[in-house]
């Protein structure tokens, strides 16, 4: 018995992940499409580092509220940490668990979590980037088209 409560919490878990996931990806696009006007007008993606910095201070300050100060249900956490800011923003989580990297005295693994976090991504994007436009060109060059891509 005690093991169909588990798989019933843990289904209802995922459901939880879901729809915070949905309100917070609809969130998300919301207030892009707020900022869209300005990041168009000056060229600086406003939107995202308001949408980032927004999920760092609300991630930090509803986790310690209600790991320190206030007992929550677990699948009211799971669904608006991981699911709604989880879709809201991915730099909140990186955000905090660097803290908690530094806090546990991890400094090794807070400079090697930084580096690869924000280092070795941007290196997979510029990648992934190389790659589609690699496979675009020999596309276009098969079809004998002329191989000329915008930048």
């Amino acid at each position: 018995m005690l093991k169909e409560e588990g798989m019933q919490v843990m289904n209802l878990s995922y459901v939880a992940v879901a729809i915070g996931g949905f309100l917070g990806a609809l969130a998300r696009f919301g207030m892009g499409q707020g900022f869209a006007g300005l990041v168009q007008s000056t060229g600086f993606p406003w939107g995202t580092l308001v949408i980032n910095l927004l999920g760092c201070f609300v991630l930090a300050l509803f986790l310690t509220v209600t790991l320190d100060l206030f007992d929550i249900n677990p699948l009211i956490r799971v669904g608006f940490s991981t699911g709604f800011l989880g879709a809201f923003t991915t730099f909140s989580t990186f955000s905090m668990e660097t803290i908690q990297l530094i806090r546990a005295g991890q400094y090794w693994y807070t400079g090697l979590y930084l580096f690869c976090s924000i280092f070795l991504c941007i290196a997979m994007a510029a990648l992934g980037f190389m790659v589609t436009r690699g496979i675009v060109q020999f596309r276009a060059n098969q079809q004998g088209m002329d191989g000329e891509l915008e930048k």
